[in-house]
């Protein structure tokens, strides 16, 4: 079997606010499931609690941070699923049943094991 990362992109909100329990609870649904193929997974906190941290010129260079996301735009990366599913059609239709790919997005990328 193969592992993919479904990496959900929907409305940079806090998912522990109280307007967000139905959609928490969709997504507490999925894991439940979906739990024999889903082998690790996280909600992240709003990208206003991001750093981005760049080495400036080589390795062992001036480290600089910068409060906030990446990248602004209208969806943000909210959260993982590591997958593990026989192939990429199986790792896909696993994906769609996510509700970030009903109202956002899902990227699906295989996992290379490098040990």
């Amino acid at each position: 079997m193969t592992q993919y990362l479904a990496l959900t992109y929907t409305a940079d909100v806090d998912w522990w606010a109280p307007e967000q329990a139905a959609e928490l609870a969709e997504y507490r649904q999925f894991a439940i499931e979906n739990a024999g193929q889903i082998k690790a997974s996280a909600v992240l906190h709003p990208t206003t609690t991001a750093t981005v941290v760049r080495v400036e010129g080589a390795r062992g260079g001036q480290v600089v941070t910068t409060d906030g996301p990446y990248a602004e735009t209208k969806e943000a990366l909210t959260g993982y699923y590591l997958i593990e599913a026989e192939d990429l059609e199986e790792a896909i239709a696993i994906a769609a049943k996510l509700p970030a790919a009903w109202n956002g997005a899902v990227e699906v990328r295989p996992v290379i094991n490098a040990r």
